[in-house]
């Protein structure tokens, strides 16, 4: 399989794997899912308006069954039966309520589009600095006469930049008012205090009283208290119950304003989230934690409380609430914006895809009224939803070659010019006779086929990408792996040429011809050449075979066999992203199972490197069986210290007494006494925070201090020149500072046990190469062996393991908060970022040091090793590709998306590390295994 050093072209397949795969991270986005903006819409509402006024009370992170739930606190001593008496008592007398299901990804911005803008924005906005981009689409907030807005400055600065200029007035706090270690219940008070400030200065101010009083106003509050205390101390908490209670009385409170400056009942009030939380105290993905929301909506246009239907509207989820003899309405998020629309009588959002619940002719919706009210709003939903997919068909129609419009709209066989129109002439036919229980139905099966044509719209492209992507993969699994042939003479394979040349003509020609985005252009230009490349390398060496007339390399077979055991590790792998056991399994494959297929040599003359091997790995596989759920445990967090303290201890003690080393010993002293120090530091500030004290300005100036210099210390030049043993303790000291302040529990333990199982790693594949061919030391030099394959599957099963080592899906408890709190406690989520950042990559520095010094012992070239892992990986992220999905549950479509992006983020990653690594071992003394045997 081999061929000489000098023949590895690793920097250009290194640089260009890296640009494939990150360009090609973005092709799940165009494949599944496209921007729901569009433009040049009519604009469609309700002829009269239930109510002059509208009011929006957002709890950011608001779980439905911990507002409703009878005793929804059990672990919290005297606990009341009732959280939220005054919501209660809304549900129980005066509204309708039900549950809001969000989306993926359940975060802040879009849950607010969702809910003001109804629609579902592009789920790469979140990852484009989503707290500073303005939303530049439509809104409820841009078609009320005026919004005043109170909350937080991250949500508020988005809807009113991006609205028309002086639609939407503003009142934020600073964003040091968010700091964690403090009681967040204070943020939902001063929303409350600046509303009843605007209220009464409107007593004094005429302008601002006139202004007041315009029917289709909005008023939005934006209470964040919620999210910041179930980040700090998780929804189960008592601080989490404690913050209900206050919004309750918010809630209270903000009626009782607005009924007194008022003096009408013409206010209608909207009562939701924008997402939930998990009982870890985190959002983001499907957890039906995150995406179950309470929905409560009462005041003017809202009907009151029903008798539960037949069948029930209640489940099992509901069924501890109490409420199992109301009418219970679940609605998707963006549905809420078309009901506020509703209510103020204003133009509903033309991205709007939201679908009022009053469309629902099996039983009632929120709008109060006749059945004449609800019809019509269903008839403006049709409208609304219908004209989204006219424009986007006309779109399409006008741009794709062989247009099949959705067949729903094709009238005997012919594509009407404006479809939809016979479907809604005969609802509104219906309408005019009064036959309002029919125009409900008549409008939900309407709508409900015009979201499945704009979905076939969206998707319509989706087999043509998905076919350029398996190309892609595929071509640079080939075109990598052809490296790996004898290099010889190329030569001029016309046929293959012409082939590459019209397959870009053709397909260039078709997606102009289509006004294709331009990434297609991007996208196909990689398979093409891959194919072209791997191709051309594949004839050529058959010429050469034929010419000389040697024989083939006698390598196929096996290499078939490590081929085949590479694809179903890798696709174990896959399962090991939903199934945590899978990477226990994993270690005790490798550390029992494939010590067995030594040579009786190697193991019996090796006895005490087999043992450790065992030991190590059977004592890292039990990280990934633990709970995911953890809580703050400071003396596992002291115990993973203490095993650091003694590692350095031990380092220490094995220095020479020579010049070479002079000084050496004193560094890892003081390596290992920075440990111990953020030992105090971290158990000092753990025990503040936990007793509500808040964070000691001195311990947060020592917990920099110690971890800023921790950190710089292995960069010192001196170390580059010591063997490459002692470089890598001195890492994996200088990060173990990181475990120590940022770890929730035993994410410091298994810090330890990585790294012990990587050193014993390199250890185990020196020794094995030596047994697999001690008599030919000619070919193993500086040469690739079938054998490599098995080390690059190890290769990437560690840095899987990085990833998900204590059993978190969240990268070994690094996305807890808790700890960051101890250095950063005001909010600030780039330094919170950089942090848990920097406690992610501290495993991946250790795998890339131990894998580039078993690189050069083998002596190999530089990232032969890596080449070959860079070759096999693309297995997964194929299967993860197409196990993307965007229907079923939210749970379901957050994961297969975060797990393709993980596995192809990862490779990268990786590569990058792999740098790194090569890096921080550059100048440190040679080693390998010929060197040592001569």
């Amino acid at each position: 399989m081999g061929h000489p050093k000098k023949q590895y072209p690793v920097g250009k397949l290194l640089l260009l794997g890296l640009i494939f795969h990150l360009v090609y991270i973005g092709s799940v986005f165009d494949c599944y899912f496209t921007s729901p903006v569009v433009h040049g819409m009519k604009r469609f509402k309700t002829e009269s308006a239930h109510a002059k006024r509208l009011v929006l009370i957002v709890g950011d992170g608001l779980r439905a069954d911990l507002l409703l739930s009878l005793k929804p606190f059990p672990n919290v001593p005297e606990s009341p039966e009732v959280v939220a008496p005054y919501l209660r008592s809304i549900v129980e007398t005066r509204g309708a309520f039900g549950i809001s299901h969000t989306r993926v990804p359940t975060e802040s911005r879009p849950g607010h589009v969702a809910l003001i803008g109804g629609m579902y924005e592009d789920v790469s906005a979140v990852t484009r600095g989503w707290k500073t981009n303005p939303v530049h689409f439509d809104s409820v907030f841009n078609q009320s006469s005026h919004t005043y807005s109170f909350g937080s400055p991250d949500i508020l600065p988005m809807f009113g930049q991006g609205a028309t200029p002086g639609k939407v007035d503003m009142w934020c706090y600073h964003e040091d008012e968010e700091d964690f270690t403090k009681d967040a219940t204070h943020l939902d008070t001063w929303v409350l205090d600046h509303l009843q400030s605007l209220l009464h200065n409107a007593t004094t101010d005429d302008d601002l009283n006139q202004q007041l009083r315009e029917e289709k106003t909005v008023f939005f509050l934006h209470l964040l208290g919620l999210d910041t205390t179930g980040h700090s101390y998780r929804p189960h908490s008592k601080e989490y119950m404690t913050n209900i209670q206050v919004v309750d009385t918010i809630v209270k409170h903000t009626e009782a304003l607005f009924s007194e400056f008022y003096g009408d009942e013409e206010t209608a009030f909207v009562f939701t989230a924008d997402h939930g939380m998990s009982v870890i105290g985190n959002h983001g993905d499907g957890d039906p934690d995150n995406t179950r929301t309470p929905l409560i909506a009462w005041g003017a246009g809202v009907r009151g409380p029903l008798p539960d239907s037949t069948p029930s509207s209640h489940d099992e989820y509901t069924g501890a609430w109490g409420l199992t003899h109301l009418l219970r309405h679940d609605v998707e998020q963006a549905d809420i914006a078309a009901l506020m629309s509703a209510l103020i009588g204003v133009e509903w959002p033309i991205n709007s895809v939201g679908v009022i619940p009053d469309v629902d002719h099996t039983r009632p919706g929120y709008l109060s009224g006749s059945e004449k009210v609800q019809a019509e709003a269903a008839v403006v939903n049709a409208k609304v939803i219908l004209e989204h997919y006219r424009v986007k068909h006309e779109l399409k129609k006008s741009h794709a070659l062989f247009y099949k419009p959705y067949p729903y709209f094709v009238q005997d066989g012919d594509i009407s010019d404006s479809p939809g129109d016979f479907q809604l002439e005969g609802i509104e036919a219906l309408f005019r006779g009064h036959r309002y229980n029919d125009v409900r139905q008549l409008s939900a099966d309407f709508i409900k086929h015009t979201l499945a044509g704009l979905r076939y719209l969206e998707t319509y492209d989706r087999t043509l990408i998905r076919t350029i992507v398996i190309f892609a993969y595929l071509g640079w699994i080939a075109y990598s792996a052809a490296h790996f042939l004898p290099q010889v003479k190329p030569s001029h394979h016309l046929l293959i040429n012409v082939a590459s040349a019209i397959t870009f003509i053709v397909s260039c020609s078709f997606f102009w011809l289509q006004h294709s985005p331009a990434t297609l252009y991007l996208y196909i230009v990689f398979p093409i050449y891959f194919w072209h490349q791997s191709l051309s390398r594949l004839a050529d060496y058959f010429d050469y075979l034929m010419d000389t007339g040697k024989p083939g390399p006698l390598v196929f077979g096996s290499g078939f066999v490590y081929a085949g055991f590479a694809v179903l590790a890798l696709e174990g792998m896959v399962i090991g992203y939903t199934h945590r056991s899978v990477w226990g399994i994993g270690f005790a494959v490798i550390g029992v199972l494939w010590p067995l297929f030594w040579p009786s040599r190697a193991a019996s003359e090796n006895w005490k490197t087999l043992l450790a091997w065992v030991i190590v790995c059977l004592g890292t596989a039990v990280f990934p069986l633990l709970s995911v759920d953890k809580q703050e445990n400071i003396p596992m967090v002291l115990s993973g210290g203490a095993w650091m303290v003694v590692i350095g201890l031990i380092g220490a003690y094995r220095v020479p007494d020579d010049k070479s080393h002079a000084g050496l010993r004193l560094f890892i002293w003081v390596q290992t006494g920075l440990i111990a120090a953020s030992m105090v530091i971290a158990a000092s500030s753990a025990a503040n925070l936990k007793a509500k004290l808040g964070l000691p300005l001195p311990n947060q100036i020592a917990g920099w201090v110690i971890l800023v210099l921790a950190s710089i210390l292995p960069l010192a030049p001196s170390l580059g020149r010591v063997e490459p043993s002692f470089r890598i303790l001195t890492l994996f000291l200088g990060f173990s500072v990181c475990f120590v302040m940022l770890s929730i529990s035993v994410e410091g333990l298994f810090f330890c046990s990585y790294t012990t199982t990587l050193a014993v790693w390199s250890e185990v594949e020196a020794m094995a190469r030596q047994y697999s061919g001690r008599g030919d030391k000619k070919q193993q030099q500086g040469e690739l062996q079938l054998e490599d394959i098995r080390i690059a599957v190890f290769f990437l099963f560690f840095v899987q393991v990085a990833f998900f080592g204590t059993g978190n899906v969240a990268s070994i408890s690094s996305f807890y908060l808790e700890p960051v709190y101890r250095l950063v406690p005001i909010f600030n989520p780039f330094l919170m970022a950089a942090l848990l950042i920097f406690k992610i990559v501290a495993p991946y520095v250790m795998l890339s040091v131990f894998f580039a010094r078993l690189n050069a012992r083998l002596a190999l070239p530089p990232f032969s090793l890596f080449l070959i892992a860079l070759t096999i990986t693309d297995v997964m992220t194929m299967t993860f590709f197409f196990k993307v999905t965007d229907t079923g549950s939210w749970l379901e479509i957050g994961q297969t998306i975060s797990f393709f992006c993980i596995s192809s983020m990862l490779l990268v990653w990786s590569a990058g590390i792999c740098a790194l690594g090569d890096r921080l071992l550059a100048g440190t003394k040679t080693e390998s295994i010929h060197s040592k045997a001569e």
